[in-house]
């Protein structure tokens, strides 16, 4: 009943956009184009059947275990599909000529723009209520099951909610073969399960030998109808993998999306656009903050910076400044008289409470809005809206091995670290972030990234 209460809430409030999007529709249609014509309220009517059936087909009725890209791109697919069999049924019935297409037009691409945000705050709310997800067991062994669930305890939004740990170490010996009690602990597991009418066990037991993994999957089968394996191809693109059978050899694909040309030029036509209209829209907060600037203290208004790019590039990255002019004299002094300060600041090359930050600078940082002359980097090529953070060359050291998936892409002004805590994650932490956003990076990832960008500046979240 909980599960079906989840479902019946996610397509009860697709239900309540489409009318209110196809209410708004007609309003225009009546405002400019008088009333509407049967064969548009047909129209609107299966394309909104189509719409909420494709979800359903496309598994987004719960969706649990999607990541947001993936969520992305099934709804759109679901909407475009749905708009695509709207026309067919007019060109088949022959009724094309009468229905409205500016209406239809723009009923569906409000969907396409408003239907994931309802879908994020419909999820937030059933969150916070504690109804959201679906109980799971995880049958995990050490390190690798316990980062597992707290994976699953941070990113609530995938729904999974362990509700029985068991450690599968107690069931293998030290080389990974099983013990005796193996059976018994995954029989007391099904029986737990069928009691509380769990469907779902997760094995995240990488180290086991396959042989023996082969054979806990075909027991958990009697009593869970998903049954869900963590590999150990860790460090491996994850986004875009598709499982193979080759006559009964299992095989895993793997699709690099930075060597789709399409996708790249989909990425590039995504930055043009998004600086043009977003450089026309925010012109007069550029003036505003320049003015801000040079009143708050002496010196120019830009600071450009020597950055990596792709391919070992270089390029001038630019800043509105935040600092006070004699900058480096100010943070010697303060790391001099705060020598405890001055392995935060080698590990980071940050501080909290920066002596060089300007009173105007410290808001711009806390906005990000220092960043937005790099829309200048975007529209010449030597950066992208989202991107790994472009670093100098004293940090190619730090990468290690990550440098090389690194210079792959153009540098971004937003990114994955940007929006998974920013200034509250390590820099290790920042270095995995940019190596997980290359090698998983696709058109819908960017689409996630920048979407959360705009909430984590409106929150100020992380930035110092």
């Amino acid at each position: 009943m909980r599960q079906r209460l989840i479902v019946l809430a996610l397509i009860f409030s697709d239900l309540v956009l489409a009318l209110d999007v196809w209410g708004l529709a007609s309003v225009f249609h009546r405002s400019f184009l008088g009333e509407p014509s049967a064969a548009t309220v047909a129209g609107i009517v299966v394309g909104t059947l189509a719409w909420i059936g494709l979800r359903a087909l496309l598994g987004l009725y719960p969706g649990y275990g999607l990541d947001q890209a993936e969520e992305l791109r099934r709804q759109t697919y679901a909407l475009l599909a749905a708009g695509a069999l709207t026309a067919i049924c007019a060109v088949a019935l022959q009724i094309g000529s009468q229905m409205s297409r500016p209406t239809l037009a723009l009923g569906f691409g409000t969907l396409l723009l408003l239907s994931p945000l309802v879908r994020q705050l419909v999820k937030r709310q059933m969150i916070q209520v504690g109804l959201w997800g679906k109980p799971i067991v995880l049958l995990g062994s050490g390190e690798p099951g316990m980062r597992f669930v707290r994976l699953l305890e941070k990113e609530r939004g995938l729904g999974l909610r362990p509700v029985a740990v068991f450690d599968g170490s107690r069931f293998l010996t030290k080389d990974g073969f099983p013990s005796a009690s193996q059976g018994e602990g995954l029989t007391h597991a099904t029986d737990l399960a069928r009691k509380h009418g769990i469907n779902t066990i997760v094995f995240a037991m990488p180290r086991i030998h396959q042989k023996y993994l082969a054979r806990l999957v075909d027991l958990a089968s009697y009593g869970f109808r998903h049954v869900v394996v963590i590999s150990a191809l860790g460090g491996i693109a994850n986004s875009a993998t598709v499982a193979r059978d080759f006559a009964g050899t299992f095989g895993v694909e793997i699709k690099h999306n930075l060597l789709d040309p399409w996708a790249r030029r989909f990425k590039y036509a995504l930055d043009l656009c998004g600086v043009v209209a977003g450089g026309l829209l925010i012109s007069p907060l550029l003036l505003l903050i320049a003015v801000a600037i040079k009143l708050d203290s002496p010196g120019p208004v830009l600071y450009g910076h020597r950055r990596l790019g792709a391919r070992d590039g270089h390029f001038r990255c630019l800043k509105f400044r935040t600092m006070h002019a004699d900058a480096e004299r100010l943070l010697e002094e303060h790391l001099q008289n705060n020598p405890h300060l001055r392995a935060e600041w080698e590990q980071n090359q940050k501080l909290r409470g920066d002596p060089r930050v300007t009173r105007v600078g410290r808001f711009l940082r806390k906005t990000s809005l220092d960043e937005l002359p790099q829309l200048w980097n975007v529209l010449r090529g030597e950066m992208s809206l989202v991107g790994p953070r472009p670093i100098v060359d004293a940090e190619v050291l730090k990468y290690g091995d990550v440098y090389a998936l690194y210079k792959r892409i153009k540098p971004g002004m937003s990114g994955f670290w940007q929006v998974s805590g920013r200034s509250d994650t390590s820099y290790d932490e920042r270095v995995l972030l940019d190596a997980y956003y290359v090698r998983n990076w696709s058109v819908w990832l960017d689409l996630v990234i920048l979407a959360r960008t705009v909430s984590s500046v409106m929150r100020g979240r992380g930035a110092h």
